[in-house]
């Protein structure tokens, strides 16, 4: 079965959260909720996974004018997806590699390929980019 867009769900999801240009900590902590909360589930409609890359993207754009650079790195944001999701490293195994990879990824002993960056991207709803040192 194939999910359709529904523009009017969409729509009334904007409405209820007001996505903009983040211009405060405040802001950006409201919308990094909203970001927890829809990554936390396991199944996402098209529109809340719509709503997620939008929000991810508008946090993204914030944080990157207004933090040091380099305070998070690509194994950092593995690990507090993974803690906001309640993951395992043995929920990550089909994800990643062999059970030695992705203990390995996980635990800061080895980078993140571009394949796994990717798949990451894919179950955790977000930009693969976030797992590739920049």
């Amino acid at each position: 079965m194939t999910l359709t867009f529904n523009p009017k769900t969409y729509s009334d999801l904007l409405s209820q959260h007001l996505p903009k240009v983040i211009k405060s900590d405040e802001e950006n902590e409201k919308f990094l909720a909203i970001v927890e909360e829809l990554i936390s589930r396991t199944e996402l409609t098209p529109e809340e996974d719509t709503l997620l890359e939008l929000l991810v993207a508008l946090v993204e754009d914030f944080e990157d004018k207004h933090y040091q650079l380099n305070t998070s790195t690509p194994h950092s944001r593995l690990l507090h997806l993974m803690d906001a999701r309640s993951i395992e490293i043995a929920d990550l195994v089909g994800i990643i590699g062999s059970t030695e990879v992705t203990a390995g990824v996980v635990n800061g002993q080895q980078e993140i390929s571009q394949k796994q960056a990717e798949a990451l991207g894919e179950f955790f709803h977000v930009e693969p980019s976030l797992f590739i040192l920049r």
